[in-house]
């Protein structure tokens, strides 16, 4: 190992989680960190983080939970789109971080034992989600927080606060060297060298107009180390959570910590004389008026393993498409979320933090009268994209499991094609059904094209790490020492947290992203220490000042064609509109046409922004300089979201397409990758294998408790999907899966 040299630093641009504890783990190494925020680093929007943080602690061993399980579970969720080394690391040091945390002072709810708590989260039939009430966010950063100022204190951390990155900057090799910044009070704009550059700057919400996220999460950092060359993975999944509180200016989340606290879902409605269920006449009346036999508990129906727990991909489409069929509150696009069972002591204990801001934002009280929400863009699986190194055991077992599997994939690849095809009729027959019944049909007409539909064909489970080697740790995640853990493909260049592509998949499961935020900081912090020390010869201080002067002049030049423009265009009436279309086209429901449509709309903003006009040309605290800065970027972001959407011809986890339902994971069990093409101002599409060598790709099916690969049921009538159609899940009754609650669990995962 080369000692490192007394003139190398790291730059961190985000001072959330995952920037925290990357700066932590660098610092104390030994290595000195200069830290870039837009806000105060106890403003960054990883303190708007509520629900919890997932781990398995000896008391969800002792339901029969494991850290295997735990990364089987994110696999599964996910859709099989992740690379699984990753996953099973990180799986792997949950318990760790909590710990850690805890030692720091993380007040964490705690049982009367003082064994700390743990509640239901989406996707999962244990307990294992750990919390601080409704806060948990705000409390990790604290801690985070205090452990920073500490190395700030012994001069190893420098703080710029209202500082916003603008560009990264490399050297003649194409070695991330530093960056260029600009301090949002007085605007001067300055290049910072760094032997590393790691970007923490979280998700672009604010390409998607309304969301639950903080309004400096434009995904413009981001976007602008995908201009400068950095490619960036699976843009066009995007988590569109399923409670929140609409409002004019932004959306509120309501966490899923309600819904694991026993929250339902529901919406007025009435059984016509076959039994199904109708809108409610008087849907819009007090809720509390509402009997008990006129709420449809939608999701408790459909998903009856599950319930309200659902991941959350499943929930949104559920949510969505009962309103669209006109069930929502009032005819309007609301469904309850009803915590008004629960006792107030134990809603204030426990949910304190969400309670709190619907009552200062709707003016009800929870506790009194079911929430109204909606679904809300929330969380991008999408970022830059990255590599890693396997550990020293992976190789040989996935080989192995591969010889075993690869035979079982090419039984199963034509079996999920003709399903695919089958979910299309059964799609476009539930079409023909309500068009049939809007005009009065017979139920003669309706139970022949019931009659019609054909049940998918159940697939060959897949084997297992578990089932060769238990679930024992075993050296299959990521090699610790490896210096290219979440570098992206400009070496030097690091993605941490949300703004890195590698953890989540298709969809997020709640509780998770925390996690992958802290693991990301103090795992792969330790390849960016790695990387600085095998560089030490070539340390960036020693490079010319000309690869800097550069950078900070085409910024300056920038900002002087901004402030100088002139064509009339209003930045901020072409970023609503940009969100508008977003969310229209690339959020809970996709379709071919829909997304080229979204492609000439693009085009035409792109045009627009080309002559907008500022309305403050000065040059102190200038926030309309910095905004439409920002919806330039955001505008070059958009395009690979919707490009990405547009290639990948199949549904899976949060990406769901009409026109191509089912997952086809002959095409598209790949990442998509994105890269940014200077000439055109577009960005071109590809896609990759993913590393999947532990675990074959089972078929999400949420509606039964899951069960082992040695008993793959038969469909029952609430899984047959002649009977009981569901928008959300086009794969559900293709196979079986495995039993995750331990034998004897009776605990029921909704009231």
């Amino acid at each position: 190992m080369v000692t490192p040299s007394a003139q190398q630093r790291v730059i961190v641009v985000g001072g959330g989680l995952a920037g925290l504890a990357a700066t932590i783990r660098i610092a104390e190494s030994g290595m000195p960190v200069d830290l870039f925020s837009l806000v105060p680093v106890k403003r960054s929007h990883s303190v708007c983080a509520q629900g919890g943080i997932n781990a398995c602690n000896k008391i969800a061993r002792q339901q029969g939970y494991s850290e295997y399980e735990h990364f089987d579970e994110t696999l599964y969720g996910g859709d099989f789109l992740q690379h699984q080394p990753p996953v099973y690391e990180m799986a792997q040091w949950a318990p760790k971080i909590i710990d850690l945390f805890d030692r720091m002072g993380v007040p964490f709810n705690r049982t009367s034992e003082g064994q700390r708590a743990l509640r239901l989260f989406g996707g999962s039939l244990y307990k294992r989600t750990h919390f601080s009430g409704a806060t948990t966010g705000q409390q990790l950063m604290y801690a985070l927080d205090e452990q920073t100022r500490r190395y700030e204190a012994e001069g190893k951390v420098n703080k710029y606060e209202f500082w916003e990155f603008l560009r990264p900057l490399m050297d003649d090799q194409g070695v991330c060297c530093g960056i260029v910044a600009q301090d949002l009070r007085t605007m001067q704009i300055r290049a910072f060298r760094g032997d590393a550059v790691v970007m923490a700057t979280g998700g672009p919400g604010l390409v998607f107009g309304k969301s639950t996220n903080s309004v400096m999460c434009t995904g413009a950092a981001a976007s602008r180390c995908f201009q400068a060359g950095a490619k960036y993975g699976n843009p066009e999944f995007i988590q569109v959570h399923p409670t929140a509180i609409p409002g004019a200016d932004k959306l509120r989340l309501m966490s899923e910590s309600a819904r694991g606290e026993g929250g339902r879902v529901w919406v007025p409605a009435k059984k016509d004389a076959e039994g199904r269920w109708q809108p409610h006449p008087d849907s819009g009346r007090d809720p509390r008026q509402i009997p008990t036999e006129e709420r449809w508990y939608f999701l408790e129906e459909k998903y009856p393993a599950y319930g309200n727990i659902v991941p959350r991909d499943i929930a949104t489409r559920e949510i969505f498409d009962t309103c669209m069929k006109g069930f929502g509150v009032g005819g309007g696009n609301m469904v309850y979320l009803d915590l008004s069972h629960k006792s107030r002591e134990e809603l204030e204990t426990k949910l304190g933090g969400i309670i709190e801001i619907y009552r200062k934002f709707v003016g009800e009280d929870p506790v009194e009268v079911p929430m109204k929400i909606f679904p809300g863009v929330h969380y991008s699986m999408g970022g830059l994209w990255t590599q890693y190194s396997p550990n020293r055991k992976y190789d040989e077992i996935a080989k192995k499991l591969r010889e075993i599997n690869d035979p079982i994939e090419a039984r199963n690849l034509p079996v999920q094609k003709r399903n695919n095809e089958i979910l299309q009729r059964n799609y476009e027959i539930d079409q023909q059904i309500a068009d049939l019944r809007d005009k009065g049909g017979s139920d003669d007409e309706v139970q022949k094209l019931e009659d019609s539909k054909q049940t998918p064909e159940k697939l060959e489970p897949y084997v297992s790490l578990a089932d060769l080697h238990g679930k024992d740790a075993l050296p299959v995640g990521m090699d610790p020492d490896a210096p290219n853990n979440m570098m992206t493909n400009i070496p030097g260049l690091y993605a941490f947290g949300e703004v890195n592509y590698q953890y989540h998949g298709g969809t997020r499961l709640g509780a998770n992203a925390l996690l992958s935020c802290t693991f990301d900081g103090l795992f792969c912090g330790r390849s960016v220490v790695n990387f600085v020390r095998e560089r030490a010869h070539t340390p960036a201080a020693s490079l010319p000042s000309s690869i800097f002067d550069k950078g900070v002049e085409a910024e300056e030049s920038r900002m002087k064609q901004l402030v100088e423009s002139s064509g009339g265009e209003n930045p901020y009436e072409i970023a609503k509109e940009l969100g508008l279309e977003m969310t229209a086209s690339s959020t809970v429901i996709k379709t071919g046409p829909r997304l080229e449509q979204s492609l000439n709309k693009l085009e035409e903003l792109r045009d627009r922004y080309s002559r907008i006009s500022l309305s403050d040309s000065g040059f102190w605290t200038n926030q309309n300089l910095s905004w439409a800065r920002a919806v330039g970027d955001m505008i070059a972001l958009a395009d690979p979201i919707v490009r990405g959407g547009l290639a990948r011809e199949e549904s899976r986890g949060s990406h769901y397409r009409t026109d191509f339902l089912g997952r086809d994971d002959s095409r598209f069990l790949k990442t998509t990758v994105a890269e940014f093409d200077a000439s055109t101002g577009r960005s071109k599409i590809s896609f990759e294998d993913v590393e999947r060598g532990l675990v074959g790709p089972r078929v999400r099916d949420y509606s039964t408790t899951k069960k082992s690969k040695a008993q793959v049921p038969a469909p029952t009538s609430a899984d047959d999907p002649k009977q009981s159609p569901r928008v959300s899940d086009p794969n559900a009754d293709v196979s079986g899966a495995r039993d995750v609650r331990a034998p004897g669990d009776s605990e029921k995962v909704s009231s």
